[in-house]
Order: C-alpha cells, then sequence, then structure tokens
C-alpha cells in the first residue's frame, strides 16, 4: 500500500512536470517578425513572352531583402497563420551585348518595394520542423528609368497580382526560427504613376519567381 502511494505521487508529480513541457510542444504559435534574403527574378509571362529573338532572355534578375511578420496558432499538428511583408531588390534591365535590351514587356526599369499580405497553413514533419503552403496578395513597384543625357527621370509602375508558395520552417528553439522557401508571383494589372497621376489601369503579363531564406524571432 505504501509503494503503492509513493508511486501515485510519484506519477502524479511526473504529470505535473510533463503538462508544462507538453505545452511547449506548441512551437509554432505567437507573433514573430523575420529578416528576408533571397533571389529575385521577373520575366514576361506567356502573354508577352516574344517567341521571335531567342537571345532575348526576358528576364531581370538580383538580390531580394526585406523583413516579415506574422502570427501563428500552432493547433497541434496543423499550424495556421496569417503573414506580411516588405521586400526589395537588386533587379534591373540592362543591355546584354550592349546592343541587345533584356526587356521583359515593362520598359526600361529597376524593381522596388513589394508588399505581400496573405495566410498560410502547414504540417508538422517533426515537432521542430514545419512544412507549409502560402498564398496572398502581391503589389509590386517597378521604377521606370529615363535620361536625356544629362538628368535622369524615375516613375513608378505600380502592379497588382497573387503569390502562391510553399516552404520549411526550423524552429531553433521556442524563440528562434529559419525558414526557407520558392514562392510564384503573377502580376495582370498595374497603373503608371507619373508626376504623382496615376494612369488608369492596363492589363499586364508579368511573372516573379523568388528563392528565399529567413530568420527571426517569436514572441
Amino acid at each position: 500500500m505504501k509503494k503503492t502511494a509513493i508511486a501515485l505521487a510519484t506519477g502524479t508529480a511526473f504529470l505535473g512536470l510533463a503538462a508544462p513541457a507538453m505545452a511547449q510542444d506548441a512551437t509554432f504559435t505567437g507573433p514573430r517578425v523575420e529578416a528576408i534574403v533571397g533571389y529575385d527574378i521577373s520575366k514576361a509571362g506567356s502573354d508577352a513572352d516574344n517567341d521571335i529573338n531567342d537571345q532575348d532572355d526576358q528576364s531581370i534578375d538580383g538580390l531580394l531583402y526585406g523583413v516579415g511578420v506574422g502570427y501563428d496558432v500552432d493547433l497541434g499538428g496543423a499550424v495556421v497563420g496569417v503573414e506580411g511583408e516588405y521586400t526589395d531588390s537588386t533587379a534591373k534591365t540592362e543591355f546584354s551585348d550592349g546592343t541587345d535590351f533584356e526587356g521583359f514587356g515593362l520598359g526600361r526599369v529597376d524593381t522596388g518595394r513589394d508588399l505581400y499580405i496573405g495566410a498560410r497553413v502547414g504540417a508538422k514533419v517533426r515537432p521542430d520542423l514545419l512544412a507549409y503552403v502560402k498564398g496572398g496578395y502581391t503589389n509590386a513597384r517597378y521604377n521606370v528609368l529615363s535620361r536625356d543625357g544629362e538628368s535622369e527621370v524615375r516613375e513608378n509602375i505600380d502592379t497588382d497580382g497573387y503569390r502562391l508558395g510553399a516552404g520549411l520552417e526550423y524552429a531553433l528553439n521556442q524563440n528562434t526560427f529559419t525558414k526557407i522557401e520558392y514562392r510564384y508571383s503573377n502580376y495582370g494589372e498595374a497603373e503608371i504613376d507619373f508626376d504623382g497621376v496615376d494612369s488608369g489601369r492596363y492589363d499586364i503579363d508579368t511573372d516573379r519567381h523568388q528563392i528565399v531564406a529567413s530568420a527571426g524571432i517569436r514572441f
């Protein structure tokens, strides 16, 4: 009887210790903030593709960088959340050999800020590893470049589209994480901001592919 009482007391004490530990299994939960860096490429979509000139790759690429925020709810085996990003890129159009212009339907531009808001849903591959898919709205800006020999003029093309992606998030501990992610964006509408006046909206077809890595803190 005495041994039974000791066993019950020990078991009760163990459960009391285990409960907080089990609660900590909800690794992917709460608000988060992260730094983002990666590879960015914008290309002419299928409607704007130039099939005549085989030498024209119709793309610009560069370094992507920015910040992201989000809020996740860990449901146990699954995780759902909302997120937003502010990023920029070094990609710009140029002449590949001095004569061939590597355009992709938007003219002579460099990439500007990109705003994204969306949602994601994931499943735990391991207690500390999350596989997820995501989707949402993206508004990207391309800066129009023009020179008259003495000065340079920059106007803005604001584009609207959607983004889809997938990635892996690894929890280093309860408060820090790293991510690797691929995402595809398509922009189907645009307007030009000229001297503070927006043009009417018009159709475009621009694809964007990004491979990014992130490191962040969860609160």
